[in-house]
């Protein structure tokens, strides 16, 4: 395989959720439609808040960057899933895994900082509304996106040229079902300290930001909200809420995954866990922010009045 390792014919082959054809059937479905309506749903609120001037504000401009990171994401794993089970094959070429687990490094650490940013913004709206204006001008929000466009996709491409440097055997299985960085490392028959090494600190790193950055935000938050009047409470609390549903959802179902032990799962049980952040958390996105934020659902309404309206 190592003469094979860097041509691009050698193949890996992917755990399917079921060997079950029946069961496959069924999960082709059940997929498909989740993919469609994370794209739908996702393109909706993209749609949305590039037509309604009165959502053209820094949390939206963030919330639509989220719904086009999040459409990516699952556009970088189900499709090849599908066609897996469609065609009832396991495998994928070694160009494609790593191209594959590229993306999937830059969507999800996309996610990550979009996720902190939005929080970042709430409060500064919240604690500090005066200079609010300032603070999230269109010029800094523009700067925070492309900045963390420019870390993901420079630490993901240090992530694959490492990976590029490790050599597996002939068929090796990944034991999930889209080429994630850490079960590639898993497999691989070569050394992979200084992978897991760059890895570790990556994840620490952005995860401890992340986390810090949050949870420094909304004890602030909770703060000033004690101090509101109740209007303005709950609606501080709406926009807030649906926030905090997203950051649960995202990180718990990915803590689950990256955190159970192997032990005590087996790679099947994993990858199905893997589905909740893969695919169900940014098809429950769009519906969380909608349905608790009137801004958005009246968007929705005009959009889609306006497009059943023209001939």
């Amino acid at each position: 395989m190592e003469a094979e390792n860097h041509t691009g014919l050698a193949q890996f082959l992917l755990l399917v959720l079921s060997e079950n054809p029946e069961l496959q059937s069924f999960l082709f479905g059940l997929f498909l439609i989740m993919y469609l309506v994370t794209v739908l749903g996702n393109l909706l609120i993209i749609l949305a808040v590039s037509s309604d001037p009165h959502l053209h504000t820094p949390m939206y401009f963030f919330l639509s960057n989220l719904s086009l990171a999040d459409i990516c994401f699952t556009s970088t794993t189900v499709p090849k899933m599908l066609v897996n089970i469609q065609a009832q094959r396991k495998d994928i070429s070694y160009t494609e895994c790593l191209t594959q687990a590229y993306y999937c490094l830059i969507f999800v650490g996309i996610d990550v900082l979009l996720l902190t940013i939005m929080v970042y913004d709430r409060f500064a709206a919240i604690c500090h509304p005066l200079n609010y204006i300032v603070i999230m001008s269109p010029r800094h929000c523009g700067l925070l996106v492309l900045i963390s466009w420019f870390i993901v996709c420079s630490v993901s491409l240090i992530h694959i040229l490492l990976l590029k440097q490790l050599t597996f055997s002939m068929g090796t299985e990944i034991p999930h079902f889209f080429c994630e960085l850490a079960q590639l490392l898993k497999v691989a028959t070569s050394d992979t300290l200084v992978n897991n090494i760059f890895m570790f600190v990556v994840a620490v790193v952005m995860g401890t930001i992340s986390v810090t950055g949050i949870l420094f935000s909304y004890s602030q938050i909770v703060s000033s909200l004690m101090k509101m009047s109740s209007v303005s409470k709950y609606k501080a609390f709406s926009t807030c809420g649906s926030h905090l549903c997203v950051v649960s959802l995202f990180y718990g179902t990915d803590l689950e995954v990256h955190l159970s032990s192997p032990l005590s799962h087996s790679a099947q049980q994993i990858s199905i866990a893997s589905v909740m952040y893969t695919v169900v958390t940014p098809m429950l996105n769009p519906f969380i922010y909608s349905l608790r934020n009137r801004d958005i659902t009246g968007a929705l309404r005009r959009l889609l009045s306006k497009t059943c309206s023209c001939p």
